[in-house]
């Protein structure tokens, strides 16, 4: 549950492995921040599903809508403010609690601090991922590829001579402008 987040967001990944169609979605024009460093995200569509929190003798049962997205995560869903108040519910993230009133008391649910702090450490290697795959990208949008191939150096006749015969070969094949090296004919064109 995040406190901080203004939507309930469910991955791709997750409704896949539920059994849950793609099909189902609603269409939704939603487009948010904050999700993927740096990038803005858009929603596939919209689903609605129930979520139950309790037990057999003492649970609440609400329909919560989902943005769904199609990025990787440490998560599975990510239960945010529109979630809280359906439920009444009150996180404590210092104690990883979430506590909510029930027809029969109290309802609390407790997180597994070793899980959690496996999903912090997976999400921060996916954000240092997807950061280098922007930060990649831009590289490409100002750096001219081709330019690498073709030879900076003038062609200058050497004043070295060979003992033996020699024969030319590209070391750049998909540069047919460069210069070829001259081998002896000894050795292997590889």
């Amino acid at each position: 549950m995040d406190g901080g987040s203004g939507l309930n967001i469910i991955y791709t990944d997750t409704l896949e492995a539920m059994g849950i169609a793609m099909t189902r979605l609603s269409k939704s024009n939603m487009q948010f921040h904050g999700v993927i460093p740096g990038k803005k995200a858009k929603s596939l569509g919209q689903i609605a599903l129930d979520i139950i929190f309790g037990e057999e003798k003492n649970f609440r049962k609400e329909w919560l809508t989902f943005e769904v997205v199609d990025f990787q995560s440490a998560y599975h869903a990510i239960l945010g403010r529109p979630a809280c108040a359906p439920f009444m519910a009150h996180p404590c993230y210092v104690h990883l609690k979430i506590k909510m009133p029930g027809p029969n008391g109290v309802i609390a649910i407790t997180g597994n601090r070793k899980l959690a702090e496996e999903c912090l450490q997976k999400g921060s290697q996916i954000a240092d991922e997807q950061m280098a795959m922007a930060e990649l990208d831009e590289y490409k949008k100002a750096v001219d590829v081709s330019e690498f191939l073709k030879s900076k150096k003038r062609i200058v006749e050497s004043a070295f001579q060979s003992a033996g015969e020699t024969k030319p070969v590209h070391i750049h094949p998909e540069d047919p402008n460069a210069a070829p090296s001259n081998i002896s004919t000894t050795l292997d064109s590889k």
